[in-house]
């Protein structure tokens, strides 16, 4: 009995000392700093800056492609067989220069008989003519004779179009790739020859999200990085989709840059940085002195001691600063630690740092 009785002290005492530690604890948390917070006498120290407009390049970075100026894959318009390559790969050729020559024996003899009857058409005609004149015969024996011979001369026209096909020229200058044909091969329109690429100047496609769209424009310059160099190239702006894209929500731009020494290749990956605008008086604040409410977003300013909550806009954020349009002004004391925990008109004390 007298250790059940000795269990029950014990018992009652270790509650009775849980429940005095408590009441100590709550006692204190209500002390002098969380009065403060409660709107008591004693301020919270807490750390802020003071705005001052500054200048402001607001630069997006997004992700593009670079892709030849011109880009085609060789094929011929008639099938045939292959009498000669004029093209050594990988070199440069000249607009208009002859790549492939295509056996024409057959269409050379069309186009021989073609002016052979179209040469006695003429001769018909003419002396048909004469006739006409002398009232020989009629006029529409004579319209007959001058049909012939313009029928056979659009033949000998259609000839001479087939012909001028068995050359294939270069469309344009550039850098002819690997071939995959050989001499004396048997070609049709399906059959792929050769690529021809101009990468001199090259263009960069990208896109940017649909927020931005306002605020680029045609002739806007570009910065841009590539895998494997260091160097930073530069480009123009010289077209912009005229809609958004519905499936990414984003606008698609195209630049051009100068590609002389060919270390742009197309296909390559691109970091593209795009400047939005320049802002010379703009008011920045840093992100942890942002909370977001409600209906938007605010800042904590100290004024006259106390904290005073502003509502701000803003629709730019870089890594640390958010871009304030409306809210604050020059000389402002933004609080930017303790603010998730602030109250309007708590009692502040501000150690003001440097941005």
């Amino acid at each position: 009995m007298k250790t059940k009785y000795i269990i029950y002290i014990l018992i009652i005492g270790l509650l009775g000392y849980m429940i005095y530690n408590r009441l100590n604890k709550s006692s204190e948390t209500k002390g002098p700093k969380g009065g403060a917070a409660t709107g008591g006498n004693a301020p919270i120290s807490v750390s802020g800056i003071i705005v001052k407009p500054t200048q402001f390049s607001n630069v997006v970075s997004v992700s593009g492609t670079i892709e030849a100026n011109e880009q085609v894959q060789i094929r011929s318009e008639i099938s045939g067989l292959i009498r000669s390559i004029n093209f050594t790969e990988g070199s440069t050729v000249n607009k208009g220069a002859l790549l492939i020559k295509i056996d024409d024996r057959e269409l050379q003899a069309q186009l021989a008989q073609a002016l052979t009857r179209e040469k006695l058409a003429s001769e018909t005609e003419s002396r048909s003519k004469k006739l006409l004149q002398s009232e020989a015969i009629s006029q529409e024996e004579y319209d007959n004779t001058l049909a012939e011979l313009r029928s056979l001369q659009a033949q000998s026209q259609l000839v001479r179009a087939q012909l001028s096909k068995t050359e294939i020229r270069a469309p344009f200058s550039g850098k002819i790739g690997l071939r995959s044909i050989s001499n004396g091969a048997y070609i049709t329109p399906t059959t792929d020859i050769v690529n021809l690429v101009n990468i001199n100047p090259v263009k960069i496609t990208f896109s940017v999200p649909e927020k931005y769209a306002k605020r680029v424009k045609e002739g806007s310059g570009i910065t841009f990085t590539v895998a494997g160099s260091r160097e930073t190239f530069s480009a123009k702006v010289y077209a912009i989709e005229p809609a958004i894209d519905i499936a990414t929500r984003t606008l698609i731009l195209r630049a051009r840059a100068e590609n002389p020494k060919g270390i742009l290749l197309p296909g390559t990956f691109a970091n593209v940085n795009l400047p939005l605008e320049n802002i010379n008086d703009a008011i920045l604040v840093p992100t942890e002195a942002v909370v977001p409410i409600l209906n938007g977003k605010q800042v904590f300013i100290a004024e006259n001691g106390k904290a005073k909550a502003v509502k701000i806009e803003s629709d730019v954020r870089t890594d640390k600063e958010v871009l304030v349009s409306t809210g604050l002004k020059a000389g402002d004391t933004v609080l930017t630690t303790g603010v998730m925990a602030l109250k309007p008109d708590a009692p502040v004390k501000v150690s003001v740092k440097n941005k």
